[in-house]
Parts: structure tokens; C-alpha cells; sequence
């Protein structure tokens, strides 16, 4: 078990494109929600759970906190995530990703010495809600916040922080599909992610 990094679960989005709360649909005998924390929970001693400040209370056994600035989207949850960890670093992942993988959680993970953010990078872009962050994030993740910038993501090209970035290549030798970036956004992706799972290749079973 990791003790230096705290496990930061984001629950708190408005699940708009889907029409209900994701967070409680079912993919096997588990939801998303109760998926994505028995994963971390898995990995690091300390997991974390926030939400909106407008969401339905979250029963969970483990902290929820509710964001801390409210409307601020995933931005506004890892702020929230760094400032309740008692840990250097945080890892931060969005209840929406049913296939987690356990083993490329501890190699990011294992990245983090003299960097501020380990974070993946694929062909369509940079992964904020599947990396890891310092402390040091939070005055740059302030002004941002001040600003209403709320991509996350920008924060791997800030001046005053140094960001490991992880190429495609070097995650498919550990997550060979890329599976851990796969979000259930639409009724359409939960289709999908059912049919992947009946097909049983889970990755969260290397835990």
C-alpha cells in the first residue's frame, strides 16, 4: 500500500450527457462509483472522495468532501483533493473510468520524485483526471481559479511547475489497450463498457 500519496476519487459531476447520476449505474455486480474506489482503495492507504457542493449527499467509507469552490468542474475537485490531503502528492482519477488499472496507477506513481506532475499523454491529448499532482500545484491551481481557467490541463505547461509527461508507447507496455482512459460519458459508452466487461478482461483484477 502507498502511504506518501493520497487517492483523490472526483464524484462529483452532473452526469448531463448520460441523464442520471452515473455514479450508481451498475457494470457487473458494481457501480462506476463503488468500481473506481475499490481500486484506489486497493493502491493507497488514504482515499479521498469529492463532490460538488450541489450534489446529493455520497455514502461511502472512506472522507467525501465537498468542493471547496464551487463550479470550478474537475479543477475545482483536485484543488479541493490537495488541500485535505495531509500527503506531498495526490493521484487523482474521475469516478467515470471503470478500467482502472491497478499496475499503471504505481508506475505513475512511482514517476513523481522531482516533479510536480505525472501526467499521460495520448494521441488526443493530455489524461488531468488520471495523474498525479504536488502540492506545489495549488498557487498556480488558485490563480487559475481566480481566472475561471479551468482546464486542468494547463497546468502541465505552467513555468513554475515541472511536469514528467508519460508518451503512449511507454503506458501501452503496462495498460496495452489503453483501457484506464475510457470514460462512461453516455449511455452509448456504458454500452460499450457492459459488453467489454461481460467479455471478462478487467484490469482492476490485478490489484
Amino acid at each position: 500500500m502507498i502511504g506518501d500519496v493520497t487517492g483523490i476519487l472526483l464524484a462529483g459531476g452532473k452526469s448531463r450527457r448520460m441523464g442520471e447520476d452515473k455514479r450508481f449505474l451498475l457494470l457487473g455486480e458494481q457501480t462506476l462509483f463503488e468500481r473506481t474506489l475499490a481500486v484506489l482503495q486497493s493502491i493507497f492507504q488514504t482515499v479521498c472522495v469529492v463532490i460538488a457542493q450541489d450534489s446529493p449527499p455520497l455514502d461511502a467509507e472512506v472522507p467525501v468532501v465537498r468542493d471547496l469552490v464551487a463550479g470550478c468542474g474537475s479543477l475545482g475537485g483536485l484543488y479541493t483533493g490537495l488541500r485535505q490531503a495531509h500527503t506531498e502528492y495526490v493521484f487523482v482519477v474521475a469516478c467515470d473510468m471503470p478500467f482502472l488499472n491497478p499496475i499503471l496507477v504505481r508506475h505513475l506513481v512511482s514517476l513523481k520524485d522531482k516533479t510536480d506532475i505525472v501526467m499521460v499523454r495520448l494521441e488526443q491529448g493530455l489524461q488531468p483526471t488520471h495523474a498525479l499532482y504536488s502540492r506545489r500545484c495549488l498557487p498556480v491551481i488558485e490563480g487559475m481559479l481566480q481566472a475561471r481557467q479551468l482546464k486542468i490541463q494547463y497546468l502541465a505547461a505552467h513555468p513554475s511547475l515541472h511536469a514528467r509527461l508519460v508518451a503512449e508507447n511507454e503506458l501501452r507496455k503496462i495498460d496495452h489497450e489503453g483501457l484506464s482512459f475510457i470514460n462512461v460519458n453516455t449511455p452509448a459508452d456504458l454500452d460499450a463498457a457492459r459488453m467489454r466487461h461481460a467479455r471478462g478482461t478487467d484490469p482492476a483484477s490485478s490489484a
